[in-house]
């Protein structure tokens, strides 16, 4: 198979590598840690472009090449359009979550949990089964009929469905206890798996599947907060992509379509709601009529991918259908429609209650699909925050206290924080390897830059040598030309954190500053901790 990213020319190995002797160590990074002229992002250049989106051939990146060739993920026939994620794509998709849930204290959400599989009769009265029931799976409990036994529980008999969407769950939850004003707004949000019955023909890759993982929100407030929220959501939306490096999205409002539920009234409001909350925000949109959800006119993010190709990502819907058809409702001391946004609620009795206003919002959409469009973006070189493969340590030499030694220092620089008996939540954890096959130096270097490592680092007899408390290691600076800020954040770390003569290689032999520097063990923990909080 072709690989997706460019190799490195054989004239950046030596032919011969003597495993032992600084000497050595020295003339072999001074080959094989400097990239060539035209991809050193050190050397000025007018040729190395910036946020491509081909291959080294000039064709457009494609993220299941990318994917096959880390080791993400896998499909089998037995499940179609259902990844099977290994454990680098898990790390991946872990790491995707973990941004956003860090996100979620900051924006007022609050994470829950809720069933896949609901009965017939709560599709239908949310209006899914009428408008939705072809992209679903439909599902038979055990001894289900489709009938309605006398001796048994109302609707242990009935259909099930898995759930394409969290709308209805929430909507329970919601329902799950009394309500106030002053409880609202309340923001829901949920990671768990979607199924939704696409064509065959349809799937493809990660931006097309059966099962995957939205970054599921909903909001109950009442309507005097819809704009605010949506503005909310707009911003939270424009920060997380920018993070991303996606901030040239475009914004999409779908009006309502052919097959809808609701009254038109009630769509032309949530329309002109939407549409007002879009021009205040100051970003450019455009209107696709008839695309909204049949509940309700929705914002959609749309981002395109290496080929071309216009994906959904992000959306944000506003909904007064599933509130009516699940009765929720919260208390007010008055008429809500009897005030305006700046009135106080003060001295009523009557308690009356209102229908609250849905808002549902996904700020990757589908996890799966955002993954695929950060692989085509960024060819598999991840920041270092969530690269699967942050650091690993070549060892030099067969000797097996050599091999012994660098697995101990692997493990002590995967865990900085570990302790004995259970470890501590906020405890740092990195993905540190160590490659201690038989194959030469330049082999390895090449594997690592080819796994997409953030750095490496060698160890030998030599470093074996000093005390265990003052053994270091060679430690690279920089495996991608594309990682510039990888690269840019290890050489300010040794300039504020090292002392001048902690260089490993002599600069003399060399037209610019060292490419590797000794650490020790606690200096490269230090490091990786500099570079996590820095991405993040």
């Amino acid at each position: 198979m072709r690989p997706a990213w460019p190799l490195w020319p054989s004239s950046c190995f030596p032919q011969r590598i003597r495993p032992v002797g600084h000497a050595s160590l020295r003339r072999l990074r001074s080959s094989l840690v400097r990239p060539p002229a035209h991809l050193d992002p050190s050397r000025p250049t007018e040729a190395v472009p910036t946020g491509t989106t081909t291959n080294s051939q000039g064709e457009p990146r494609d993220h299941r090449a990318i994917a096959t060739s880390h080791d993400l993920y896998a499909f089998h026939t037995s499940s179609p359009g259902s990844p099977l994620f290994h454990p680098s794509g898990t790390h991946l998709l872990q790491k995707l979550q973990a941004f956003l849930r860090a996100q979620y204290p900051s924006y007022g959400f609050q994470e829950v949990l809720t069933p896949t599989i609901y009965k017939k009769s709560l599709w239908e009265q949310s209006g899914h089964w009428a408008n939705y029931k072809e992209d679903m799976f439909a599902v038979a409990g055990r001894g289900a009929r489709g009938g309605h036994d006398p001796g048994r529980e109302i609707g242990e008999d009935e259909e099930y469905g898995l759930k394409p969407m969290n709308c209805p769950g929430h909507c329970l939850l919601f329902k799950s206890q009394k309500r106030s004003y002053k409880d609202l707004p309340i923001r829901y949000a949920d990671f768990s798996p979607l199924h939704r019955n696409e064509l065959s023909g349809a799937l493809s890759g990660l931006t097309r599947l059966r099962r995957f993982h939205q970054d599921d929100g909903h909001v109950f407030c009442r309507p005097l907060q819809v704009k605010t929220e949506i503005s909310r959501t707009l911003d939270f939306v424009r920060m997380v992509y920018r993070t991303f490096n996606m901030g040239n999205y475009r914004l999409r409002l779908g009006t309502r379509p052919e097959q809808y539920i609701g009254s038109v009234d009630d769509w032309d409001r949530a329309e002109t709601r939407l549409q007002a909350a879009l021009q205040e925000s100051g970003q450019p949109f455009y209107i696709n009529q008839g695309d909204g959800a049949f509940y309700g006119p929705k914002i959609d993010v749309i981002v395109t991918d290496a080929d071309g190709k216009d994906h959904q990502t992000a959306t944000i819907q506003l909904d007064f259908q599933l509130p009516q058809r699940f009765e929720l409702a919260y208390d007010v001391p008055e008429p809500e429609q009897q005030r305006t946004a700046g009135s106080k609620l003060l001295g009523s009795t009557n308690i009356q209650s209102e229908t609250p206003v849905l808002i549902h919002r996904a700020i990757f959409g589908s996890l799966e699909r955002f993954l695929a469009l950060l692989i085509e973006s960024d060819a598999g070189k991840w920041p270092f925050w969530m690269n699967p493969h942050q650091l690993v340590i070549l060892t030099v030499g067969q000797e097996a206290i050599v091999r012994q030694r660098a697995e101990e220092i692997a493990k002590q620089l995967a865990s900085p924080d570990a302790r004995t008996g259970p470890q501590t939540l906020k405890a740092q954890n990195f993905m540190v390897d160590c490659d201690n096959t038989d194959q030469s130096l330049a082999k390895k270097i090449f594997n690592a830059r080819r796994r997409g490592y953030s750095f490496f680092a060698v160890f030998g007899r030599r470093n074996l040598e000093q005390p265990p408390e003052m053994q270091t290691l060679d430690v690279s600076l920089g495996v991608h030309p594309s990682q510039h800020d990888v690269q840019q954040a290890i050489e300010a770390f040794m300039t504020s954190r090292l002392p001048p003569n902690d260089s490993l290689l002599d600069t003399s032999m060399m037209d610019s500053k060292p490419t590797a520097t000794r650490l020790t063990i606690r200096q490269c923990q230090d490091l990786m901790k500099d570079l996590e909080s820095r991405f993040l």
